[in-house]
């Protein structure tokens, strides 16, 4: 495993579950057991590294939902199907919420780590878009906004409440939000 994996593989494991800034780089130099320089070299700063970990968690997250939605038809079957997939995160013995929303919840504001989780919050709400135009509502950016809420609710009783049936409550209130709004005329 090179030096960029075990750095990685590190970091995803310290900073889901300790926090961004909890973590001090040198905890994770000595848990991928590299050399400093190989951080700097790869990475640049520990807030690249940062980056670098929510990136591959993004990357994990679109694979787990575009996997999931592979098993519906139609675009309405797809939207509720994200919920599933969320589902699985939430079923996962180690969950510990929202990698994205731990991570810029320690940042300023103009920071690449608020950045890179805004990257991922677009792409889960222009899913929604997509998914929401192509079913006809009248409205799809709002109803992906809402859709969105309760993406990011249920994340939150997954996590507060230790309830990973989260996502099925919310895949419910999905529904019914999908059979309440209107239909482009």
């Amino acid at each position: 495993m090179s030096a960029r994996e075990r750095l990685l593989e590190a970091a995803d494991e310290l900073f889901y579950q300790q926090g961004v800034q909890t973590v001090g780089i040198d905890r994770v130099i000595e848990h991928a057991g590299v050399a400093k320089a190989s951080l700097y070299n790869t990475f640049g700063s520990k807030e690249g590294l940062v980056c670098a970990y929510l990136e591959q968690r993004f990357e994990r997250s679109r694979s787990r939902i575009t996997r999931t939605l592979t098993r519906f038809r139609t675009p309405r079957e797809q939207i509720l199907g994200v919920f599933d997939a969320l589902g699985e995160a939430f079923t996962d013995p180690g969950y510990n919420g929202c990698a994205f929303v731990r991570a810029s919840a320690e940042t300023a504001e103009d920071s690449t780590i608020r950045r890179t989780a805004e990257h991922y919050r677009s792409w889960v709400r222009e899913l929604f878009t997509e998914l929401a135009t192509t079913c006809g509502y009248a409205e799809p950016e709002e109803l992906a906004r809402q859709l969105l809420l309760l993406y990011d609710g249920a994340g939150q009783a997954a996590r507060m409440d230790r309830d990973p049936s989260a996502a099925t409550t919310a895949r419910g209130a999905a529904a019914a939000l999908l059979d309440a709004a209107p239909l482009a005329g």
